[in-house]
């Protein structure tokens, strides 16, 4: 195997992953099975960013927990650099949960109000039980000006943010244990225009800087063709198209992925900017 070939070898091999759970109807009270997911295998390569899309109900949010470890699935296997992350005990997961780390859409409801931004980069570190005080302040202000925040604003709250700070704010604490693989569930997409463009800069430098592998949940697709290395097509809970995305855009063999590319009427030119990116 060639050097670059094992560089972007596979990280993470999900195998035959399904998840089911029973429904209790409020009103009825009659009991129904639920499938968000149904026998998925994927491979995610290091140090590449694999775009996950589909419909809102498709299955990618909890596709992304159970990558992230923050649900149980019913059934399959979860290798993390050839680790079976399904076998293990609660207290044998411990460092694997340092490695994958998940940014969630809404920052606002995923950091709590009550810590300053310096504590909520540093609470990973305290629940870890790793380094003094002193070492934690110092790494969470090393993370804020890595993310773009300033160092002045430490003792802020996250309702004193801007929408776009806050999810800065997020990345930041992500970051703070080091992993080598961060989930984004639709952490782009209420963000403007603007915002949006930033922090896509921003996690492209981080990538660069730490050697990073990004997984991006959205439904979003203008925005995944344009940021991932690889596109997954979800539908129903399954993975009906795992392409480079440069191949998925110019070709699409499920009928679902054709559906859903052909409804974008910019696709063309997305495959020409990507094109024109990547020529010598």
């Amino acid at each position: 195997m060639s050097t670059k070939a094992a560089e972007t070898g596979p990280l993470i091999t999900v195998q035959g992953l399904s998840l089911q759970y029973r429904k209790t109807s409020l009103f009825s009270g009659s009991v129904s099975e639920v499938r968000p997911l149904e026998n998925i295998n994927l491979v995610v390569r290091r140090h590449v960013t694999l775009a996950i899309v589909g419909e809102s109900g498709a299955g990618k949010s909890s596709l992304a927990r159970c990558l992230a470890i923050l649900e149980r699935p019913s059934a399959g296997k979860i290798l993390f650099d050839g680790q079976s992350l399904l076998e293990l005990s609660r207290k044998e997961l411990f460092p694997f949960r340092r490695a994958i780390q998940l940014v969630f859409q809404d920052p606002t409801s995923s950091l709590n109000p009550r810590l300053t931004a310096a504590e909520l980069i540093s609470e990973p570190l305290v629940v870890q039980r790793e380094g003094t005080t002193a070492f934690r302040d110092q790494r969470a202000l090393e993370l804020m000006e890595q993310v773009g925040l300033r160092k002045s604003w430490s003792g802020k709250r996250p309702l004193e943010f801007s929408g776009g700070e806050r999810q800065r704010l997020a990345i930041a604490r992500a970051l703070t244990l080091r992993p080598s693989v961060l989930i984004f569930d639709e952490a782009l997409s209420s963000l403007d225009i603007e915002n949006q463009e930033s922090i896509l800069r921003l996690l492209a430098d981080l990538q660069a800087e730490q050697s990073l592998t990004y997984i991006h949940v959205s439904h979003d697709l203008q925005l995944l063709c344009d940021i991932a290395d690889e596109i997954a097509v979800m539908h129903e809970g399954h993975i009906v198209e795992h392409k480079t995305a440069a191949a998925l855009l110019e070709d699409q063999d499920d009928a679902y992925a054709r559906e859903l590319f052909a409804g974008r009427s910019s696709v063309e030119s997305i495959l020409m900017n990507r094109l024109a990116k990547t020529a010598p």
